[in-house]
């Protein structure tokens, strides 16, 4: 079989692809059992310092507008809740707890909260407002919120962008070789406020965030009011944060399941 040259630079851009992929046990299974193994292409330095610096983009932009940290009270809140949660990560990744996490609230009526790679969170006033969650259903949220992060979710998602490109400068930015200067930034906030994450992201944040919680001392049963809240948003709209994988019977199902599941680590944080 014969090639041109579109071919053969589409074979070697293949094969470098190939050889750079890294398959990946990002997380320890927990009670829970989530271990898929997954392929990067991006490594988590590449990733982390990118997000750092998008969430720095993110807060300077809010902060003009006088919208970071508005509320004391607010913030105080936000902010016990993932001082438990964080610790209950090192189940998961032992390196978690060391992480550079930052915690802001950002006022807005938007329903949303969200966790970048390496432990960048930020909950949204009207996620507040609006539900007037309870403490264990802000940590359902938040808990949520950081197992995208533990499992790397923007990290394979990025990763899963490049693969499906063969523009060289891509390959080149990727592998950290030739023009490194194709802004991982922009890909980092396009994750976080752009795309979609998918059914299985979803289900794998759902599973490992009732157990944060449990780990935490927070009722895992609280995820099933707090999506059951987040559904009645919107007046058949849903909210942001819901926007692309809507509350519905399977998921709450599946978070009644899981949380029974981690119950006894509830019961054991509850008697420390």
């Amino acid at each position: 079989m014969k090639y041109g040259f579109s071919g053969l630079l589409v074979l070697g851009l293949g094969a470098v692809m190939l050889a750079a992929c890294e398959s990946v046990q990002t997380t320890q299974s927990g009670a829970v059992g989530v271990d898929r193994k997954q392929s990067m292409l991006v490594s988590s330095e590449q990733i982390n310092q990118s997000a750092a610096q998008a969430y720095r983009q993110v807060l300077q932009t809010e902060g003009k507008k006088g919208a970071v940290n508005h509320d004391a009270d607010q913030v105080r809140r936000v902010r016990a809740i993932a001082a438990r949660l964080i610790p209950a990560t090192g189940a998961f990744r032992s390196d978690a707890p060391g992480w550079k996490w930052e915690v802001n609230v950002i006022s807005s009526k938007d329903v949303n909260a969200w966790c970048m790679p390496g432990g960048k969170i930020a909950v949204y006033t009207g996620l507040i407002d609006r539900l007037k969650p309870s403490d264990d259903e802000l940590a359902a949220v938040m808990g949520h919120e950081i197992a995208h992060a533990l499992r790397e979710h923007g990290r394979e998602r990025a990763s899963q962008a490049a693969g499906q490109s063969v523009a060289a400068g891509l390959i080149g930015a990727v592998l950290g070789i030739g023009s490194a200067g194709t802004d991982l930034t922009g890909t980092v906030l396009n994750i976080t406020f752009g795309l979609p994450n998918s059914r299985l992201h979803e289900t794998e944040a759902d599973r490992i965030g009732v157990e944060l919680a449990a780990r935490a001392g927070y009722d895992p049963r609280a995820a099933v009011s707090l999506w059951q809240k987040m559904g009645q948003q919107g007046g058949g709209q849903p909210p942001q944060f819901l926007s692309t994988h809507p509350s519905n019977e399977t998921r709450q199902q599946d978070l009644q399941a899981y949380a029974q599941r981690v119950m006894p680590l509830y019961e054991q944080a509850r008697r420390r």
